[in-house]
């Protein structure tokens, strides 16, 4: 059984129109005052030039279906007898061979958003998740002879590229992946993936990716209050370690300090009341209140 032949995009130069519309014009009209003027010198039309007349008038309607007009960016695949002949992309006004037909396509860059659907991350959390992407028909035999329908080729393709997307990233690094890349930390890194996975699905369709970015990304409902209760408990204790961390360096930078100038000369004991005080001090939320020592700590 033989294989079907590889589309691939021809190129074609078109014919210009207007030469042509004009010379058919003026043919017919050169006919038609001909055939008036016989009529009226004569008093007869030849049947020669009648006949012309007519067959004249009887090729108007298998030439007129020729020309064409095409914007810009836009191009015309030409179809003769089943098989593909070539693109036009060139703008103006044009003729092609009559029987042939013309499959419009555009070429502008197309922008879509893509709806926002529900998955699992890789982790098992449900998500929501949209993407923006631009693309453009790069090889418009593929995307019009290649898939049904390279519009919902696009659509259809975009999703599954979305959903595997999110099931090989976590949504954040709240599980402590941090050789990984996030969904939600990694945006400039995630979008270059989406774009090389829409690139790879795309080709195809002719369909070059220009650019592809996600528009939506947020926990599910169903968990999104406790997702955030965790991120406020994530944030709280960041806080307090970098809190202690400093709490720590400045008791460290007073304890050297004392023992530097010699102000007073502390015993283990001592220093651990002090640097308890000093702690309680600094990572504490409130003001603190001084406390006047009467006696010593050893009675």
């Amino acid at each position: 059984m033989s294989k079907p032949a590889h589309l691939q995009e021809i190129t074609l130069a078109p014919r210009p129109g207007m030469p042509l519309l004009i010379g058919i014009i003026a043919l017919n009209l050169g006919l038609i005052a001909w055939v008036i003027g016989s009529a009226i010198m004569y008093g007869e039309i030849p049947g020669a030039l009648l006949i012309g007349m007519i067959a004249a008038l009887l090729s108007l309607p298998f030439t007129v279906p020729g020309f064409m007009i095409i914007g810009p960016n836009e191009g015309r695949a030409l179809v003769l007898f089943g098989k593909y002949r070539g693109t036009i992309r060139e703008s103006g006004f044009f003729w092609a061979h009559p029987f042939a037909s013309k499959r419009p396509v555009s070429l502008k860059a197309v922008n879509v958003s893509s709806s926002v659907i529900k998955v699992n991350d890789l982790v098992g959390n449900p998500i929501e998740i949209g993407a923006v992407v631009v693309f453009q028909v790069q090889d418009t035999a593929k995307a019009l002879f290649a898939v049904e329908d390279y519009r919902h080729y696009v659509d259809v393709q975009i999703e599954t590229a979305i959903r595997r997307l999110a099931s090989i990233h976590p949504y954040d690094d709240s599980d402590h992946r941090q050789d990984g890349i996030t969904l939600r930390g990694d945006s400039e890194q995630v979008a270059s993936e989406l774009e090389r996975e829409l690139q790879e699905r795309l080709e195809r369709a002719g369909i070059q990716t220009i650019e592809a970015r996600l528009s939506h990304l947020a926990y599910a409902p169903e968990i999104a209050s406790a997702m955030l209760q965790r991120q406020q408990a994530d944030a709280l204790i960041s806080a307090r370690r970098k809190i202690v961390e400093g709490a720590v360096g400045m008791v460290e930078d007073a304890l050297g300090q004392l023992d530097q100038r010699d102000v007073i000369t502390l015993d283990h004991e001592r220093k651990a009341t002090l640097i308890g005080n000093l702690l309680v001090v600094l990572c504490g939320h409130q003001e603190a209140q001084p406390i006047v020592n009467t006696g010593t700590l050893y009675n």
